[in-house]
């Protein structure tokens, strides 16, 4: 009897590591949105979520993006945001002084993406 309570009390463990890895919307500061020219320095175009590193305020930043789904329903491509291309981002930084931003909005030329 407690074999089996021991794989259950397993499975459920591992079953809750990726959620807590995953990015809790309340650390960033969503009173202050930021809105800044900049490019990427390198992009992960996967799931859950896309992601990216770009320089800024002198430092390197992580940016938290939308699921790549998302992103190419709403007409986004990775290719319009390769690495090196200029974007405008919208967005909010964490609260704790982390360099990451997750963004809300990317603007292309004439091309808005909303990506919440």
């Amino acid at each position: 009897m407690r074999f089996p309570m021991l794989i259950a009390a397993t499975a459920l463990a591992c079953a809750a590591l990726p959620v807590a890895a995953h990015h809790g919307w309340s650390s960033y500061d969503e009173s202050k949105p930021v809105t800044l020219n900049a490019s990427f320095t390198e992009l992960s175009w996967a799931n859950p979520h896309g992601s990216a590193k770009m320089r800024w305020k002198g430092k390197l930043w992580d940016v938290i993006l939308a699921p790549t789904s998302r992103m190419e329903a709403r007409g986004l491509t990775r290719a319009e945001i390769e690495p090196g291309k200029r974007l405008r981002l919208t967005g909010y930084v964490r609260r704790d002084g982390t360099t990451e931003m997750r963004v809300e909005r990317i603007m292309i030329g004439q091309k808005t993406v909303e990506l919440r």
